[in-house]
């Protein structure tokens, strides 16, 4: 548990990995506004009150427990009391589940909070320390118990059917190589092998959002890449496929719950800056 008192807001990442990024941060008092991305967000509190609204109710994480944000549900994050609140964090994208549990619907923790220990003892391989680089083969042990945690404790039936995991795959390997163009959801469903809104539902059903939804995340991954490089913010936008500056920033804001300047600030600052 940490116990060092910090006053200014940071975010500290973890060294580069491949499948997922990992976070520790400090927030005082206010730390996001409501937002949505379209990944798992998995992580613990090390100190303090973590509380979020989560599906239209508020929630009090304290450590010893995990927290489980579904893909694409929206939440903000703000201390629970005055002396803020340390915790960390993984993003894990929905495909990487999906590639370890073979296109079964995408587990869902219905609280947002949960004591189970066997998502516990998942998630203490996975959250480290920040200066902790994982090797691919760990990283990918960890994986695989983290994905059949959450499916053993979302409860989820195993008699779901009538979706496609094969088309909805091959929609989404056909956006990460049209990045850099506008595309229509007919040419995407072309691609798959399947009608539009049946993929549609089934993008949903597996990957957690919407293939729209799903190609924004994936620039504004670029985005934050960009800007950690040192790109400016409009040169980044346009790099990665938005129409300019002011387009990229309402995504991030509303994806992210801060916006780019101040996500960079936190992320520039971190704890080793701060006395």
């Amino acid at each position: 548990m940490a116990s060092k008192k910090y006053t200014d807001d940071w975010i500290q990442r973890a060294p580069s990995a491949n499948k997922f990024e990992r976070i520790e941060a400090f927030i005082s008092g206010h730390g996001y506004d409501m937002h949505r991305h379209d990944t798992y967000a998995i992580g613990r509190t090390l100190s303090g009150v973590q509380s979020f609204r989560y599906r239209g109710q508020e929630r009090h994480s304290l450590p010893g427990g995990i927290i489980v944000l579904h893909p694409d549900e929206a939440h903000d994050g703000q201390a629970g009391t005055e002396d803020g609140f340390q915790y960390r964090m993984l993003y894990v994208e929905p495909a990487m589940i999906q590639q370890i549990l073979g296109g079964k619907p995408l587990p869902y923790i219905k609280n947002g909070i949960s004591r189970d220990p066997r998502l516990y003892a998942a998630m203490h391989a996975l959250l480290p320390s920040m200066g902790y680089p994982m090797d691919a083969l760990e990283e990918d042990d960890a994986l695989f118990e983290l994905a059949n945690a959450l499916r053993a404790v979302s409860g989820v039936s195993e008699k779901e059917k009538g979706f496609d995991y094969c088309a909805a795959e091959r929609a989404r390997e056909f956006i990460h190589s049209a990045m850099d163009r506008t595309i229509t959801l007919p040419e995407v469903a072309e691609h798959s092998g399947r009608d539009r809104w049946s993929l549609s539902r089934d993008f949903r059903l597996l990957f957690g959002t919407s293939p729209y939804r799903y190609l924004t995340m994936r620039r504004l991954d670029l985005v934050r890449s960009l800007l950690l490089q040192g790109q400016p913010l409009a040169s980044a936008a346009l790099i990665a496929g938005f129409t300019d500056q002011s387009h990229m920033t309402r995504h991030f804001s509303k994806t992210f719950g801060l916006s780019p300047a101040r996500w960079l600030r936190m992320t520039d600052t971190g704890p080793a800056a701060i006395s």
